[in-house]
């Protein structure tokens, strides 16, 4: 069986180094687990920054105000909430 993971490596700052330490001691975990949750939570901030930059092209493109986005939205929730608490 391959292996599951590959190793990076890579230099911080001291004081940024000094903080992991911190927060290893801290948490109870490992160097490795803090840096996968921290590369894992950038990934997915800009995968949405990403999907609203899409949506907000959209949105220009076919004359909608971010009111109209916002409203859209709202009923979504509601619509959804709605079907969930039926079912």
């Amino acid at each position: 069986m391959g292996r599951t993971s590959t190793t990076i490596t890579f230099s911080l700052p001291p004081e940024m180094a000094a903080r992991v330490q911190e927060l290893m001691k801290e948490e109870g975990r490992t160097k490795s687990e803090l840096l996968r949750e921290a590369i894992r939570r950038y990934i997915e901030e800009r995968e949405w920054r990403l999907l609203l930059k899409y949506g907000e092209r959209r949105a220009r493109e076919r004359g909608l105000a971010p009111e109209d986005v916002e409203r859209l939205v709202d009923e979504y929730r509601s619509e959804t909430a709605q079907s969930e608490s039926r079912s």
